[in-house]
């Protein structure tokens, strides 16, 4: 028996990529953004291609992306930011609502989002992680639209059907 498999798919030239950041803990969030926009731009993605919004934490970026999700014009979408943990339950709360709303709109709107909300204890360890979760966020977008793509056209009827 043959099994057919599908190689990942790095190459971005001519997909739409939206990027949410979180302005909340900037530092890291610029640092993210910046790893981001590299890799895209190593992956072939050109800047007209792209539309980067920032919203005020983490609790507010599944809306953002379900509003652009909603426009489909995009291939694939990038959450960045970060919650840092502090003294209260909070840090809890907004991981796991943000984590969950993020998912939620990938399923619903059947378009890959890559999340890279860094959830850490400490602003050191958020730091160590922001290059490398951005350059992750840019490889994970471009692949998973290259995917879905891929996926749709063997959906596709063919003219021979």
């Amino acid at each position: 028996m043959s099994v057919g498999s599908y190689k990942p798919d790095f190459q971005g030239a001519g997909l739409r990529i939206g990027i949410v950041q979180a302005r909340f803990n900037e530092d890291i969030g610029h640092g993210l953004l910046a790893a981001c926009l590299s890799e895209l731009d190593n992956l072939g993605v050109v800047n007209e291609d792209i539309l980067h919004v920032t919203v005020p934490g983490a609790l507010e970026v599944p809306l953002a992306l379900q509003k652009m999700a909603e426009t489909e014009q995009f291939d694939a979408l990038i959450a960045l930011g970060a919650v840092i943990r502090g003294e209260t339950y909070h840090f809890e709360l907004v991981s796991n609502e943000s984590g969950a709303g993020i998912t939620r709109i990938g399923l619903d709107f059947g378009i890959p989002i890559a999340n890279a909300i860094l959830t850490t204890e400490t602003d050191e360890q958020a730091e160590v992680r922001m290059q490398e979760k951005g350059t992750d966020a840019a490889r994970a977008a471009v692949e998973m639209a290259n995917l879905i793509a891929a996926m749709e056209e063997l959906a596709e009827p063919s003219e021979d059907d």
